[in-house]
């Protein structure tokens, strides 16, 4: 008997005592391991990361756990052989296996850089501007994101248990919160290798990752209000979580992505001598056999112009007869196996379903031409296309999760949209087209339906991910049948874990709630400026009041000449006169924001480094010759970086005329040393 898998809970190995289910081998159908999470505690995991992971993580800011982030990808990306031997255990290719493993760790490598450059090196996030609540402006609003305390659990699907895991894990520890992962059982002897490896390293602070091998039990029962449950499965699962008491009457938070029936369109400018046809057949046939056709994301469902669908017919078979089938670990093998004999049973029944109203016309589910396996032990499948009749039901209702498309015919875009509509909500949709009016008008038809969307041509296929493929920085999840949940969408995917609060006090209360200068706060005018502090001496609210400038014709003619800015406005006194918004010649504004920092600057070398830019300028009030300007700066958030020797600070800049009204307002971005002399 080969040995039991393991549960990580409350900060040590745990092993059933019972002998557990057998897992098999995809491709020879020997046992690989066997799996039981019988006699677990599952009160003590969610009590251990309730109060020692989340306190541990949620003690870091958003840089600290993004550094953590980037350091666990570099661990897990220096070797990766024995999880790729693993992997091929669940039928994977080499390239089936980089999708999910090296995906997973880029995951974890995208997060990091996206939590170091967008969020705070501080633990609360702001959410949009200030709102003023009063005429006077002591009383304001503003919303901010905070940390749960609660626990984020993940229930996933055989297809990806390391990318599935970790493209999870990634924002919800950005988010601050622990996680416990409980990998579908068919795969979860990957998982449990990746999760070993991560607790060894000791990169993560203890009680932040928790894993459950096995049936997760009554584990919902120990879950409320602050706590999330992300599944990703069959839609028959998602509604039995979505009636458990903890969901319905407890408040816990679920998110599901399901079956999703995804559609490609071929669209109608498309002919077979054109590029966008050969890209069109090559996205069908990648997603059929990708992955043996085992994704979320992959076609479904093809739909194609009446007057080419013989032709795209043709063409896709005619690649996939290029395409081998066999043993995953011999590189010329295209295909894989499914994940398991039942899986591939569950196919073989969804294409009987499907046959109701459409026709074979590429492949035999009951037969395959195999290299290097045995077609008896292992769970392989020929690649079937189908193609639906007039009328067809069946394939907008039933998913086969494997290497199976069913090509659909329109005559109008409108049958088109419609007929993707049909599939009732969808992870991905793709439109292959060169036409920009057909692009707008599917596109726009689609999303309501759709979580993402490809629209795919000559131009960008040479950078295309493909149809198939989420990316870290994008939204991954679907409206409707596709389950309703978003997962990743960078920051968007962290915030989701969050809450977020509308804040309402006085500007300076809320300065020292959030750690940033609120409009209205005070401001500390010392007799040191700014600028020769080190960020280990400055403090929110530090401001310097600039002298003042009168900006003069000569000035404003001066700049018009030497930048090439003659706009009448600055150049044309009668054309300037007869300006509604100006009535006379005024300053360019940008002449005043140079001039601002030539009031504001302190010019000798010093912990100031660098300007790298300015955010949210506005011009408010034009200055016209003969007006005075003056500038208030005041430091606004200071952002340390943890892996250099300096750190950002955001300056509050309010220019202001003779008569106090604000005439330009934004922010100044500069990088300062952390101490001085460095």
């Amino acid at each position: 008997m080969s040995e039991m898998l393991e549960s990580y809970a409350a900060g040590r190995w745990f092993r059933a005592s019972d002998e557990g289910e057998p897992l098999l081998d995809a491709v020879t159908g020997e046992e690989v391991a066997r799996i039981s999470s019988r006699g677990l505690d599952l009160a003590a995991m969610v009590d251990h990361a309730r109060t020692v992971g989340g306190p541990a993580v949620r003690a870091l800011t958003f840089h600290e756990r993004a550094a953590l982030l980037k350091q666990l990808a570099k661990h897990l990306s220096e070797d990766k052989d024995e999880l790729y031997a693993l992997s091929a255990r669940t039928g994977a290719t080499k390239r089936d296996s980089m999708v999910d493993i090296d995906g997973g760790f880029g995951t974890l490598f995208s997060f990091a850089s996206k939590g170091t450059r967008e969020l705070p090196n501080d633990t609360v996030v702001l959410d949009g501007p200030l709102e003023r609540l009063g005429r006077g402006g002591t009383f304001v609003g503003q919303h901010v994101y905070t940390s749960r305390p609660g626990v984020a659990v993940q229930i996933n699907a055989f297809n990806f248990p390391v990318w599935g895991m970790l493209e999870k894990l990634a924002p919800a520890f950005l988010a601050g919160l622990p996680s416990i992962v409980k990998p579908a059982s068919q795969t979860a002897y990957l998982t449990e290798a990746v999760v070993r490896r991560i607790i060894d390293s000791g990169i993560l602070p203890e009680g932040s990752l928790q894993l459950l091998s096995g049936s997760a039990g009554s584990l919902l029962d120990h879950l409320g209000v602050q706590d999330s449950v992300a599944f990703t499965g069959s839609a028959h699962t998602a509604g039995i979580l979505r009636t458990h008491p903890s969901v319905v009457h407890g408040g816990l938070a679920l998110g599901v992505e399901a079956d999703s029936l995804n559609c490609s369109i071929l669209g109608p400018d498309v002919s077979v001598d054109d590029p966008e046809f050969d890209l069109f057949v090559k996205g069908v046939v990648t997603e059929m056999t990708v992955k043996a056709g085992q994704k979320c994301t992959a076609i479904r469902r093809a739909i194609v112009p009446s007057s080419v669908a013989d032709a795209v017919v043709a063409a896709i078979s005619a690649r996939l007869a290029k395409t081998t089938v066999g043993d995953p670990t011999d590189e010329s093998v295209r295909m894989g196996a499914l994940a398991s004999l039942a899986q591939r049973d569950e196919v073989r029944k969804a294409i009987e379903a499907l046959r109701s109203s459409a026709d074979i016309v590429y492949g035999d589910p009951e037969r395959v031409e195999l290299v290097g396996a045995d077609a008896e032990r292992g769970a392989f499948m020929s690649p079937v296309l189908l193609r639906a009749r007039p009328g067809a039901v069946e394939p907008h209702d039933v998913e086969p999760f494997g290497p199976v498309s069913t090509v659909l015919t329109y005559d109008s875009l409108d049958e088109a949209i419609a007929l993707a509509a049909r599939g009732k909500g969808s992870l991905v949709g793709s439109l292959v087209t060169h036409d920009p009016s057909v692009a707008r008008t599917v596109t726009l038809g689609l999303a309501p339906w759709h979580g993402r969307i490809l629209v795919l041509d000559r131009d960008d296929a040479g950078e295309s991910t493909g149809h198939g493929s989420p990316l870290p920085v994008l939204v991954h999840g679907g409206p409707g049948r596709a389950g309703g949940g978003e997962e990743l969408g960078g920051i968007r995917g962290v915030l989701h874990h969050m809450q977020r609060t509308a804040l309402q006090g006085s500007p300076d209360m809320l300065t020292a709630i959030t750690g940033r200068w609120t409009t209205g706060s005070a401001r500390a005018v010392g007799e040191v400026h700014p600028f020769r502090k080190s960020l280990a001496e400055l403090r929110i609210g530090d401001t310097v009041e600039s002298a003042s400038r009168t900006v003069s014709l000569a000035d404003i003619d001066h700049f018009a000449e030497f930048t090439g800015d003659t706009f009448y406005a600055h150049t044309d006194p009668e054309a300037a006169a007869a300006n509604p918004l100006f009535g006379g010649i005024v300053a360019h504004g940008y002449l005043v924001v140079s001039l601002a920092a030539g009031l504001f600057v302190e010019p000798n070398p010093g912990p100031v480094l660098a300007n790298f830019g300015v955010d949210n300028l506005r011009f408010l009030t034009p200055v016209k010759a003969g007006d005075t300007i003056s500038v208030q700066l005041t430091v606004k958030q200071i952002t340390p970086r943890t892996s250099a020797d300096y750190g950002e600070v955001r300056w509050d800049a309010v220019v202001s005329n003779a008569d106090g009204e604000a005439v330009a307002t934004y922010d100044v971005l500069t990088l300062v040393a952390k101490t001085w002399p460095a």
